[in-house]
């Protein structure tokens, strides 16, 4: 016998153990005792073993009946009176707004539980970015969000809280002490109304708009070189050489979607089938999603960005500004290059530039005025809305609230003590004023520090509005009755100001006679439209007047700031958490990065060879010092990286907002300086190792795809010679063998296309998945075991290209001079729904098996868990539930509560413990549209069913449809030159095909 083992003498001695018991605490609240179960069967551990086997079927419903009996027991209750709008079973669909964009919310039996892109929206993007299509989930946090007004952190009615806001409002204008109204920027008509109608009581209020993450360098730029302080349009579709400094345009710089839809148009298949596609250059420190996009990218420091523009304007207008780039060979020819493809393509090309900075963008103004981009590419009149913050009027206030001339401070969609580069000016100037609130729905960072909290409704329980472009409006209009005891912010402005008038009248009233005023439309057509759109103004071209030689001498400047040891840090914002607003997010903390695949953390990118040369290694962990500040964060080899820079996402670190979000990463906006009047997202800093080790939690760890050939790319000069060019399609030259019958698919066959050229990577694909089809999130720790549940995910490949360097060879890497010029791939993989699908043949109990119409389905009752399937699947895409994810409070998320599970989809089972599942092309939605078809005794539509993750994407990358109508958009892309199938060569005759990836590069 071995001694090292441990043997029971029976269930009893076994159910005792801490293995046991921690194991069981997930599925239920208590062990259950072995001898309860026994004795609700009629027996007990004495029962003689005959007996027992012979009660065995009883037994085994007794176990059922304990189980229940410790469990929740939720009861339907059916409707005494049935709202008449509400058909069970049957979705609603509301028009309304969210961050600028028309959307519609889908609800089901009176709950909100999607949010999509509405699609009859004209003039404005048609997919969703992640935080959009996982707004819906903030409306279920019931455990973090606050369910009445406090004073001094205790619960309050709203009537007191009344009072005591109205008399410290009266004492405040009575001093003549500013009331300041602290906000992120506000686009919303109704709301700048409230706050009009509120300053006509209070005279001495002061509206400051400040945006932690800031574009008043562009505005500031505009007003200088063109007399308008704006925030442009960029309309990328109109480009055929697009070169970017640092700017993550289909990310997270300004309108990420909409310039994502736009940018595709002239890259997508269609676009190569007429012979076009547009040439993007990009200049960047860190690998951004926009930079993996881009057909040459070139590695610069944040402290080169400056030199880089004075060269390509050099080059563009025959000048010799001081200042231009040395040091950086590569960098000067890409330069020299794109100078002369900007220059060819005059009125069809556009510069951008990323950096806060009124110098840089000024010298972006004067190139893109150069090359004709206004009123073709760049739309000043028709302009965004989205960033009016202000840090110089922030500025101001925190310089009069410390000199005691404010009275009162309300802050609105607003964290300041989080989110400012200087916490603590913000603290001790908050001690000055005498009355401090906020309408924060949670007691967050700074919310918590102040007298009185006003929490406002959730975007689903409101009315309002947005007009996030000039001339366009969107209307914001309730989908649920307020959850808990909450008001909108515009209400309270209302009702303190003694405006005593209901927020859905005022809101109607402000579109009935400035919005709607002189047109057609009625206000029940805005109801049911979603939004106003008033047309283009003509976009102008403008004449530049900005003072580019002082430009140039601000920009040499701020480089030598730069100069010296350590590392020059550059901070952005992660596409899924953005400025830190999404933190509590459960769906987005999961969502991995497009670049590094991690999840549930921030971290240190730094170039391999920076790593090694600081002696770091996998799960290090490194002190980041500067600025005055110092934070400890693990590092990561982030190839394209350029050397001596690290990159830190902002947005972590918060403390107080709800159990998914709290001491998630660390905060880097500390790091950030206002110089200026301009927020700048650089810095100088030391990296210094510690002793302890960290692993992040990344989804895809591989550094090889193993030599299969999984990705097929070529050159946009070799695509127009031939467009199946590095295709590769395997078919051509192998004869296949079958084992399997052929299926057939007589009525339709359900397919998809996946334009390798159109994915950005973004993934906003994947929380629209996860949302339709019930898909948990299983917290840090569980991806840390490559566990996720995503059926969706976006594969991440890089080529490392180098002269004579072969990377095929392990004994060439050492080659390798850097890691700086990477080029990236993405490429989405769910399940192929093989026809010889061998997954199929292995299962036992036929738990997935091929349907007439094309797909691989699975019975989840049928299944029990051998995972052959998986073990047998080449895309690796199905996934094992570990635990039964939705309702296990181990995990670190907040889906695992009675309240988050109203989000849940009705149409999609929720899966248990030991059940495989993977992507079942949203089935509910394909019989839905057939359904609806019938009803209407007609033929389905091309078009009419779009899978949730087709539905969100801007780029119209995934197109799905039936193959055997040879005149639907899928059976079009199908036939293209470019489609190859993913593993086509072991014949398991997959359902979707990719679309070569096709850059067009310089050519020799």
């Amino acid at each position: 016998m071995d001694s090292n083992k441990k043997y029971w003498k029976g269930l009893e001695e076994l159910q005792q153990t801490p293995a046991f018991v921690n194991n069981s605490k997930g599925e239920f609240a208590e062990p259950i005792p072995v001898e309860d179960v026994l004795n609700e069967a009629g027996l007990s551990t004495k029962t003689p073993r005959r007996d027992f086997l012979k009660a065995l079927g009883f037994g085994l419903g007794a176990v059922t009946l304990a189980a229940c009996n410790r469990t929740p027991v939720h009861k339907a209750v059916p409707y005494v009176i049935k709202p008449e709008e509400i058909t069970p079973g049957i979705p609603n669909f509301y028009a309304s707004s969210f961050n600028g964009q028309s959307v519609l919310i889908r609800t089901r039996e009176g709950r909100p539980i999607l949010v999509e892109a509405n699609p009859n929206a004209v003039g404005l993007v048609q997919g969703t970015e992640s935080g959009t299509v996982s707004s819906v989930l903030d409306l279920y946090d019931m455990t973090n969000k606050l369910q009445n007004p406090q004073i001094g952190g205790k619960d309050v009615d709203w009537s007191k809280l009344d009072t005591t806001v109205k008399q410290a409002l009266v004492k405040a204008n009575n001093a003549n002490k500013q009331i300041a109204l602290v906000s992120r920027t506000i686009n919303s008509p109704s709301t700048l109304q409230a706050i009009a109608k509120f300053k006509e009581s209070f005279p001495t209020t002061n509206l400051i708009q400040f945006d932690p993450i800031s574009y008043s360098g562009i505005r500031k730029a505009n007003e200088q070189s063109f007399g308008r302080a704006v925030v442009p349009a960029y309309n990328f579709e109109n480009a055929l050489v697009v070169l970017s400094v640092g700017a993550d345009f289909l990310g997270t710089w300004l309108d990420g979607e909409e310039h994502t839809q736009d940018y595709i148009k002239n890259r997508n298949y269609k676009s190569l089938e007429g012979g076009k596609m547009s040439r993007h250059i990009q200049f960047e420190a860190g690998m951004s999603m926009t930079g993996t996009n881009a057909d040459v990218r070139i590695a610069v420091k944040p402290s080169e960005e400056g030199a880089v523009l004075i060269s390509l304007y050099n080059e563009v207008t025959g000048s010799s500004l001081p200042g231009a780039l040395t040091g950086n060979p590569r960098a000067a020819t890409a330069v020299k290059l794109a100078a002369q493809e900007l220059l060819k393509n005059k009125g069809q090309a556009v510069v951008v530039a990323g950096a806060n900075n009124v110098d840089i963008q000024l010298l972006t103004n004067a190139i893109n005025a150069a090359i004709g981009a206004y009123g073709s590419v760049i739309d000043l009149d028709n302009f965004s809305k989205k960033y009016q913050g202000s840090e110089e009027s922030f500025g101001t206030f925190l310089a009069d609230a410390s000199a005691g001339r404010v009275g009162a401070v309300m802050f609105l969609n607003s964290n300041p003590l989080y989110d400012y580069a200087n916490a603590q000016v913000v603290k001790d100037a908050l001690a000055k004023i005498d009355f401090t609130l906020s309408f924060a729905d949670r007691a967050d960072e700074t919310a918590s520090e102040l007298d009185a909290i006003a929490p406002t409704s959730n975007y689903l329980e409101s009315w309002g509005d947005e007009s996030s472009r000039e001339g366009y409006y969107t209307i914001v209009q309730p989908t649920i009755n307020p959850v808990f005891n909450t008001r909108q912010a515009e209400q309270s402005l209302l009702v303190w100001s003694g405006n005593i008038i209901n927020i859905f009248d005022f809101v109607k009233n402000v579109w009935e006679t400035q919005i709607l005023a002189g047109g057609t439309k009625k206000w029940k057509d805005v109801l049911q439209t979603g939004f106003e759109y008033k047309g283009k103004l003509g976009a102008k071209a403008y004449a530049f007047t900005g003072n580019v030689q002082g430009a140039a001498s601000n920009i040499q400047a701020y480089a030598q700031s730069l100069a010296g040891e350590g590392f020059e840090l550059a901070l952005y914002e992660s596409p899924a958490i953005r400025d830190g607003r999404f933190a509590n997010n459960a769906f987005l903390q999961e969502l991995p990065d497009p670049v590094s695949k991690v999840t549930w953390d921030n971290y240190v990118a730094l170039n391999p060879k920076d790593m090694e040369a600081l002696g770091l290694g996998e799960n290090s962990v490194v002190a980041v010092e500067g600025n005055n500040y110092s934070v400890e964060l693990p590092v990561l080899a982030q190839p394209g990286q350029a050397l001596g820079t690290a990159s830190i996402a902002v947005g972590y670190g918060r403390t107080k907002v709800g159990k998914a979000g709290n001491n998630v990463g660390a905060n880097a906006y500390p790091f950030a300086t206002v110089k200026n009047g301009a927020i700048q997202t650089t810095a100088k800093v030391k990296l210094s190792k510690v002793s302890r080790t960290y692993e992040l939690a990344q989804t895809q760890t591989h550094h090889t795809i193993e030599g299969r050939n999984i990705i097929r790319e070529t050159t946009f000069a070799k695509y127009l010679k031939n467009p199946a060019s590095e295709s590769g399609r395997f078919a051509d030259s192998h004869k296949s063998y079958d084992l399997w019958n052929k299926f057939e698919s007589p009525g339709h066959k359900w397919v998809m296309a996946v334009d390798l050229n159109a994915c950005t990577g973004c993934g906003a694909c994947i929380v629209a998945c996860n949302i339709e089809n019930n898909i948990p999130v299983v917290g840090r720790d569980e991806v840390r075991r490559r566990r996720e549940m995503h059926w969706l995910r976006i594969d991440r490949y890089y080529t490392i290209e180098e002269d004579g360097v072969d990377y095929t060879k392990e004994d060439d890497i050492a080659k390798l001079n850097d890691f700086q010029n990477v080029k990236v791939v993405h490429q989405p993989m769910m399940c192929q729904h093989c026809d010889h699908a061998p997954c199929e043949t292995v299962c036992p109990v036929l738990a997935t098996v091929h349907s007439s119409e094309g797909l691989n389905h699975m019975a989840y009752n049928r299944c029990f868990g051998t995972r052959y399937c998986a073990n047998n699947c080449p895309y690796k895409v199905r996934r094992f539930n570990w635990f039964n994810y939705w309702n296990d409070s181990r995990f670190d998320n907040y889906l695992n509560n009675e309240f988050t599970q109203l989000v849940l989809n009705p149409d999609v089972t929720t899966r248990s413990r030991g059940v495989m599942e993977k992507c079942s092309m949203c089935i509910q939605r394909i019989q839905a549209g057939k359904l609806q078809a019938k009803i209407e005794s007609r033929p389905l539509k091309d078009g009419e069913i779009k899978l949730a993750c087709a539905a969100v994407c801007s780029a119209n990358a995934l197109i799905f449809g039936d193959a055997n109508d040879p005149n639907s958009e899928v059976s079009k892309a199908l036939r293209s030159e470019r489609i190859y199938y993913v593993l086509e060569e072991i014949n398991v005759q997959p359902n979707i095909g990719y679309m070569t990836k096709v850059r067009n590069t310089f050519e020799a």
